[in-house]
């Protein structure tokens, strides 16, 4: 059989980095690794090809080669998921749908798609696959079970042109302890860390480093240090491959706030090549955090918490959320003053949502608070439930946070701020891409841009001081022109919900 794996498009949100994109000539920011695996899994006469929509566009061509149609994206991708849905239909095609999109919204896409494979691929796929040779496939897929990731195969790298991507993703582990009211990963992953063994994962850095990759590699755990013995484990077989290999990779994840606590934790990182790690802070304020259930993040110094991380060469990207019941006015003026004093550069600040069938969905929805289905894009200005605050106040006050962080002033400060606390361990390899991201930052920021003299206040004071952390404060530098863009964007749509921020009918309280 021919299948066609398609991603859909990701409409402009704060992780796009397409401004910024364009200093290193690359049109993605990562590929979708669901997508690159789930081939993996596929019968190996079946030939393949994968489309990504933030990539290339799709062509009938492409679409009258396949036998099937398979799609996987997230929730803030369900429109251009449609759109190729409803489109593969109309040429006759069968389409398979799977992913969180369509695990949370299935019955958005009852129309236009013929099967969906639901929960984890390792569990419902074979059995669609099994059906499908025995030309009895069913309409729907679906399996509680948590399956060991021991067997995930190497995704399939030859279906993509790397250098269309800034990173590259790979995935260590699936799950997480904790439980978070808003979260949904507990439904996607479940609670109990699931690892792969080292040498497992070591087999997938090296097809990463066969494939031809250097650079960055985004390890997409939702909690890396999930389980921290078992990354103890893997962390030094790491070390010893990066030292061998001479530190081709420099690694991006995601961890609880907790990793401050782990001093040998946060050594083997570093020594890994760890130089970013994106926390879920969501706000300093105890009652807001013990109201959705993020204990790891009560009763403790949360600044003395990033600046531990920083100290041990790792910047910290951080979430932050306004909403929760127990926020009040003076919420928004607390936030901006912790995001400035912790020096947090990359902060995505956004409006609570209820993600389906989370628990603050159930909850929002017993009490007829629960308005719609979410964007997926909490950062937009929609909010899909009645707050306790009054809506116009609480946007009036997100639209405050998001001007003040991202203007060009905060911006640069907060740069500053980092640096003073950030201890450069990471090993860069300088190349002709950096140095051409050198070159245009220099025309585009430090000539050509009205905040010229912050681009060069920053440089001039990082080779004085900390000249180490030069390719840090550039890349920094660089991403401004995304958030300043950005800032610009969320204003306008702020503005936009606010003449219409009264709520609309509530869903019912019954239901799945």
């Amino acid at each position: 059989m021919n299948i066609l794996l398609v991603y859909p498009n990701c409409p402009e949100t704060f992780w796009n980095f397409r401004a910024a994109l364009s200093y290193v000539s690359r049109k993605a920011t990562l590929p979708p690794l669901g997508l690159l695996t789930v081939a993996a899994m596929l019968p190996a006469s079946w030939e393949r090809r994968l489309i990504d929509l933030n990539v290339r566009s799709l062509s009938d061509a492409d679409i009258s080669w396949a036998d099937m149609v398979f799609i996987g994206g997230m929730i803030v991708q369900k429109d251009s998921a449609l759109q190729v849905a409803r489109r593969c239909k109309d040429m006759g095609k069968t389409v398979v749908g799977g992913g969180p999109l369509f695990n949370a919204l299935t019955d958005d896409f009852a129309e236009v798609v013929d099967h969906f494979v639901l929960g984890e691929a390792e569990i419902t796929l074979p059995m669609f696959l099994e059906d499908l040779a025995q030309d009895v496939p069913k309409r729907e897929y679906a399996s509680d079970v948590r399956p060991e990731i021991t067997t995930v195969p190497i995704p399939e790298w030859r279906l993509i042109n790397p250098r269309d991507y800034y990173v590259m993703p790979l995935q260590y582990s699936r799950g997480c302890p904790f439980n978070c009211e808003f979260c949904d990963i507990v439904l996607l992953n479940g609670r109990i860390p699931r690892t792969k063994p080292p040498e497992q994962m070591m087999a997938e850095v090296q097809a990463l480093y066969d494939a031809g990759w250097r650079g960055g590699v985004f390890i997409v755990d939702d909690n890396f240090i999930g389980n921290t013995r078992a990354v103890k484990r893997f962390l030094p077989e790491l070390i010893a491959w990066q030292k061998a290999h001479r530190y081709p990779f420099t690694f991006i994840t995601e961890a609880s706030v907790n990793l401050s606590d782990d001093a040998e934790l946060m050594r083997l990182m570093s020594e890994a090549n760890f130089n970013k790690v994106f926390l879920g802070i969501e706000t300093p304020e105890e009652s807001s955090l013990k109201e959705c259930g993020k204990h790891q993040n009560t009763s403790r110094d949360l600044v003395q918490a990033v600046r531990t991380i920083q100290g041990h060469g790792m910047q910290v990207m951080a979430g932050f959320i306004v909403g929760f019941d127990s926020d009040t006015e003076s919420t928004f003026d607390i936030q901006i003053r912790f995001i400035q004093t912790v020096g947090v550069v990359t902060a995505m600040v956004g409006l609570l949502n209820a993600l389906p069938y989370t628990r603050l969905w159930h909850r929002l929805r017993e009490e007829k608070r629960l308005l719609a289905e979410t964007s997926g894009d909490n950062t937009d200005g929609r909010m899909n439930f009645i707050p306790k605050m009054d809506c116009a106040t609480l946007l009036a006050g997100y639209r405050r946070i998001v001007a003040e962080i991202y203007s060009c002033r905060s911006y640069y400060r907060r740069i500053g701020t980092f640096l003073e606390h950030y201890t450069p361990t990471a090993r860069r390899h300088w190349n002709g891409e950096q140095t051409l991201a050198l070159c245009r930052s220099i025309v585009r920021l430090g000539v050509l841009s009205r905040h010229r003299l912050h681009y060069w206040r920053l440089v001039g004071k990082t080779l004085c001081t900390q000249v180490r952390a030069l390719p840090e404060a550039i890349e920094l530098a660089i991403m401004s022109e995304h958030f300043f863009r950005l800032r610009e964007r969320l204003i306008r749509e702020v503005d936009g919900c606010l003449e219409q921020s009264a709520p609309k009918e509530v869903l019912p309280a019954a239901g799945r």
